[in-house]
């Protein structure tokens, strides 16, 4: 067995008071008020990441912007949300002008300033309600068509 493997396995049996103490030396910070099974759970991803490499700051972005979004709304995103990688930049000609913005790591960045939204930039160069990933060509309109009403 691995060194990690043995750690993990006396995880399991380590009672409460030793993941507590064990918590405030992985940690150094005192235990989250949690039962034992978090405490095992804490631990045991603190240990895999020093082996194995943690999340990367990309990803724990991310889970701290849909945690926000589920404290905002209750519902954590779509299943298709659009992701872009940071320094991709997003190019948009309208009425004859070319239009250029860059991923950032916490939004978008257009003519020096930030934004959250790709919506808010696209209101901004059109002046009107645009879908953002729609008006930079991410996504593409709906190919939703209604039925006819069929005869019975």
């Amino acid at each position: 067995m691995t060194g990690l493997a043995q750690q993990l396995a006396e995880l399991m049996i380590m009672p409460p008071a030793q993941l507590r103490s064990l918590w405030r030396d992985t940690y150094r910070s005192p235990a989250p008020d949690v039962g034992p099974d978090l405490l095992r759970r804490g631990i045991a991803n603190r240990l895999q990441g020093r082996v194995h490499g943690s999340l990367t700051g990309a990803s724990k972005r991310e889970i701290d912007r849909l945690r926000k979004r589920v404290e905002r709304t209750g519902k954590a995103g779509h299943m298709h949300a659009i992701s872009l990688k940071t320094g991709t930049r997003l190019v948009r000609s309208w009425n004859d002008k070319s239009y250029h913005v860059l991923v950032c790591d916490d939004g978008f960045e257009f003519k020096g300033r930030h934004y959250e939204s790709l919506s808010h930039i696209a209101r901004e160069i059109t002046g009107a309600h645009w879908s953002g990933p729609r008006f930079f060509g991410l996504k593409k309109s709906s190919d939703f068509k209604p039925k006819a009403p069929t005869n019975v």
